[in-house]
């Protein structure tokens, strides 16, 4: 299961069944789950923590040091779940001490060729990131996202839950929850509404969304936007979700 030529570390910990392909190397303070497949010549640097099931396909490199010019050799750390697909040529950094200290990366994931991931972004579960969409620094993004190809985040932004980018997207700010955002600099689009069918939203979930959305998004008065909603919040809590994200982005939302 370990290719003659891979070059493991004796501090790094592997799962009995964890299968290493050739040239590969696994650096120290590495721990690897079971049912893990290590294609060949990838890079491992530790501090990174990496779950179950999770498959790593060539020449991806995996933990290495932040690209921080504050970075000091801090001992920070990358974390993976399970069942991920990271495929060739991905890159995830480790946090740095100015952040969390962590990069996180949750379950169930494709990472999609030339992927890129930042230190200390936070990575839910069920995304998707088409080749060569890249994450700068801090940047927050939630379940069920799906980034077109050479999409772009800004340092910092954050992506709500199900939400998706068109190809070549340049996000400067928050994208909300359930939007659909395109264009150089993004702009929003509308409700994802083909990706809330496919996940069983019912009608009148994605219709209340539509509201909302054309008014918190669309609406220039804050107040009057926030108070017009409040009816469809309280009975659709996708609604509320939205509704909380546009109250507590730090960096505005795409419009």
């Amino acid at each position: 299961m370990i290719h003659p030529t891979a070059i493991i570390d004796p501090a790094a910990e592997l799962a009995e069944d964890v299968s290493v392909g050739a040239y590969s190397i696994i650096g120290p303070g590495v721990t690897v789950g079971k049912g893990c497949e290590i294609g060949p010549h990838v890079s491992i640097k530790g501090p990174t923590h990496i779950g179950e099931n999770n498959r790593i396909f060539q020449f991806a490199s995996v933990g290495e040091e932040p690209q921080d010019l504050k970075y000091r050799g801090e001992d920070t750390q990358l974390v993976i779940g399970d069942n991920n697909v990271i495929r060739e040529f991905v890159t995830l950094h480790r946090g740095t001490t100015k952040g969390h200290g962590k990069t996180t990366i949750g379950s169930n994931n494709l990472l999609m060729a030339y992927v890129h991931v930042a230190h200390d972004c936070e990575v839910g579960n069920n995304v998707i990131f088409s080749n060569a969409s890249s994450l700068a620094g801090h940047v927050v993004v939630e379940d069920h996202v799906i980034l077109s190809g050479f999409t772009l985040v800004h340092q910092f932004c954050r992506i709500g839950a199900h939400a998706f980018t068109g190809m070549g997207s340049a996000l400067n700010r928050d994208l909300t929850p359930y939007t659909m955002a395109s264009g150089n600099y993004a702009h929003a689009v509308g409700i994802n509404k083909e990706g809330l069918k496919r996940r069983g939203f019912t009608p009148e979930t994605i219709q209340a969304l539509r509201r909302a959305f054309k008014t918190l998004i669309r609406c220039t008065d804050r107040a009057e936007a926030l108070e017009a909603v409040q009816e469809d919040a309280a009975k659709y809590p996708e609604v509320g979700q939205l509704r909380d994200f546009v109250l507590t982005s730090n960096r505005g939302v795409i419009r």
